[in-house]
């Protein structure tokens, strides 16, 4: 232990007499470190925010969308064939066990025009439970009731960014908007909400009753989805199972026909997008950890440079019986002293960084104690390989050669 000490000590006095030369050594891990921590900060951050925002939605949704059509052997993509209506809505209601909530949701896009102004945004037909299964809420105002669906009644509740760009700040609750050229008046605003977990504007939207959507404004017969709520994140596969045996009851889908439609829950959504985060996480941590490499290889440089210049020290210690493992010890040390005090640096430097961007800019960073232990003894270990070999040289010398040296 105390010759361990003693090797330590001498290891930091040899870099302290060129602490400008030890710094510039260090510069490349100190760049790596940091660059793989923020990098992995700024996924992480993303990946938690993503998540966040996809919860927002609500944790227990599923979703029925339309089944995939094929034409002459290709398929059209998803959604291409749509058998989804009101009738399933209703079968859904007084069948299913595992389902608290469920609306319809039928999509248009209009002008609206209300208070003198205009803005064109995303029309959503929805149900009385469509608040529920989303997780919003209303700010002011009714919502819909089954009534307002059965009589197809042209009311309308606004989102946040619609209500503040059409009316300025005054009250739209009663007031008249015209979406396309339909009239309705607005019952409601929602709270706001913020951005999705796919970067839209969720308060960007009018709700007005599935019924008055799809045969007022938009026109057909089939719904765009459905959107039911589990009674429990632990039910929500016994709830997607459930969703499947009733809508292939309703659509009359025999054993072995693939449906024609397809559910999926929240849960699955936010596993892919963390997965998605994850992968781009460790591709952008990749990058940066070549400048780590690069570090490693400037240490080497430098140790090399040292080696040269102390060839006659080194003669002197063996000559007065040092051994080989000692000086091999001492220069492995150096080079490991270097990289973990530049992987120090680096990860002051990286906390740094990471504040002032989750300050002053829209990225959200997210540093964890493993992410800085990783990159810490990385450091460690670039110290250790690229440090041996002018360990090794300086070990392997002659001391009758390195006295002579000049």
């Amino acid at each position: 232990m105390l010759q361990f000490t003693n090797i330590l000590k001498s290891a930091f006095r040899s870099i302290m007499k060129n602490r400008m030369r030890s710094l510039l050594t260090s510069l490349g891990i100190i760049i790596g470190v940091a660059a793989v921590i923020v990098m992995v900060a700024i996924g992480r951050g993303a990946s938690e925010r993503i998540s966040n925002n996809i919860a927002s939605m609500g944790t227990d949704m599923l979703m029925i969308r339309p089944g995939m059509s094929m034409f002459g052997g290709v398929s059209r993509g998803a959604g291409s064939f749509n058998r989804l209506t009101f009738d399933d809505v209703e079968r859904i209601k007084a069948e299913a066990t595992y389902i608290k909530a469920v609306s319809p949701m039928v999509r248009s896009g209009a002008q609206v025009v209300g208070a003198g102004n205009n803005w064109n945004t995303s029309i959503q037909g929805v149900g009385p439970q469509y608040l529920y299964v989303r997780n919003f809420e209303l700010g002011s105002g009714e919502f819909f009731t089954d009534r307002d669906l059965s009589s197809r009644r042209k009311v309308a509740v606004l989102g946040k960014t619609v209500a503040d760009t059409l009316f300025k700040g005054a009250d739209p609750l009663g007031e008249e908007i015209r979406i396309g050229n339909t009239p309705f008046t607005v019952v409601g605003v929602l709270k706001p909400k913020g951005e999705s977990g796919f970067g839209g504007d969720q308060d960007d939207v009018v709700l007005v009753p599935a019924t008055t959507a799809l045969y007022r404004l938009k026109g057909g017969k089939h719904i765009d989805m459905i959107y039911a709520s589990a009674l429990s994140k632990e039910h929500m596969y016994d709830a997607e199972k459930e969703l499947i045996t009733i809508m292939r009851a309703s659509h009359r889908i025999s054993e072995g026909e693939e449906d024609d439609f397809n559910v999926r829950n929240q849960a699955e959504i936010i596993a892919m997008a963390s997965e998605a985060s994850s992968t781009m996480t460790m591709l952008l941590a990749s990058i940066a950890a070549v400048s780590l490499i690069v570090g490693g290889i400037g240490i080497m440089n430098i140790m090399l440079v040292s080696v040269t210049e102390r060839t006659r020290e080194i003669g002197i210690r063996l000559s007065v019986g040092a051994r080989p493992h000692d000086i091999l010890t001492q220069f492995l040390t150096e080079a490991v002293v270097l990289s973990l005090a530049g992987g120090t640096i680096g990860v002051t430097v990286a906390f740094v960084v990471a504040a002032i961007m989750s300050k002053y800019s829209t990225f959200t960073t997210a540093i964890t104690l493993d992410v800085i232990l990783l990159a810490f003894s990385f450091a460690g270990l670039v110290g250790v390989f690229f440090g041996y070999y002018p360990a090794r040289k300086a070990a392997a010398l002659n001391p009758i050669d390195a006295l002579r040296y000049e």
